[in-house]
């Protein structure tokens, strides 16, 4: 065991200081709505300030409410879509590009790297991004949601960088044995680079299952609203009527409820998500440090 000198044990003090400070900076605003949701509605009405715990009796009222609403159990199933058919096409377009972009073989393979690269620094801009949208006759569908954004060019990027690493004797070794290209992306170089495939999907699904800018402009049905746009109208618009007046909440205690729906809804809107981390933690640094160690 090395023996850390003095400025290097002071070091790692000061080190798990200011990581815990930043845990606590990260971690209390997801815990004090979830305090907060599971709160007596009364006190999350007339109380102000910081949640340790929940206040009054423990509550899943709103829990109910928020469940019961038309809108966002079809939000939810419309998430649950974007997120896995748009996951699925993305990470079926980036594979195959970033094999074909990762193999010396093909010509002008560089110079189609480059042009992919502009597309990092410069765009179109909004206005061209909604007419081509438009004039493809996507509007208010849910292809307008997955197909304009299916690669993101730096996980295809990082996706490229994780096949160029893979040996090429491996590769040429394949070939020998008369495997295709297609047989060998998906049964060589997907399987070797798998921690890479794994984050570049959790990237894709977050991206997706977070969106809410994109649906906000090209979708005008309410029953293809993704969630969170959804939960942008309750937290932006104060939008709960259809949670607060379904029968099950009096007249009265309908304004109280109102805050404690926001905070069920934020909490239903997260949790989902949250829960990929600790199944793809593993993976995320390794994936994450081959993007950085060649370009």
């Amino acid at each position: 065991m090395i023996k850390q000198t003095t400025g290097e044990k002071i070091f790692s003090v000061f080190n798990y200081l200011l990581l815990f400070v930043l845990c606590v900076i990260c971690l209390y605003p997801l815990w004090h709505v979830a305090m907060a949701s599971a709160s007596d509605p009364v006190e999350v009405y007339s109380h102000r300030g910081f949640y340790l715990w929940p206040l009054g009796r423990f509550n899943l009222q709103g829990y109910k409410l928020v469940m019961q609403n038309p809108n966002i159990s079809s939000g939810f199933l419309n998430t649950l879509f974007y997120v896995g058919v748009g996951t699925a096409l993305s990470m079926f377009l980036t594979i195959l590009g970033a094999y074909a972009l990762s193999r010396k073989g093909p010509y002008w393979s560089k110079l189609i790297m480059k042009l992919i690269i502009v597309t990092m620094y410069f765009q179109g801009g909004l206005i061209p991004f909604y007419l081509l949208v438009k004039n493809l006759h996507m509007l208010d569908t849910r292809m307008s949601i997955i197909l304009p954004i299916a690669v993101n060019t730096w996980n295809l990027i990082v996706m490229r960088t994780a096949f160029a690493a893979v040996p090429v004797s491996i590769v040429e070794s394949a070939k020998l044995d008369g495997a295709s290209d297609w047989r060998t992306c998906w049964v060589i170089m997907v399987p070797m680079a798998q921690a890479t495939v794994a984050v570049i999907t959790l990237f894709y699904a977050v991206g997706l299952w977070n969106q809410w800018f994109n649906p906000s402009l090209f979708i005008s049905s309410k029953s293809k609203y993704p969630l969170q746009l959804l939960l942008r109208e309750i937290l932006i618009n104060n939008d709960t009527k259809s949670m607060t007046q379904l029968g099950t909440v009096g007249q009265t205690q309908q304004e109280s409820y109102r805050l404690l729906v926001k905070y069920c809804t934020i909490m239903v809107a997260t949790i989902p998500i949250l829960v990929v981390y600790p199944f793809l933690q593993r993976y995320f640094v390794q994936g994450i440090m081959i993007g950085s160690v060649k370009g």
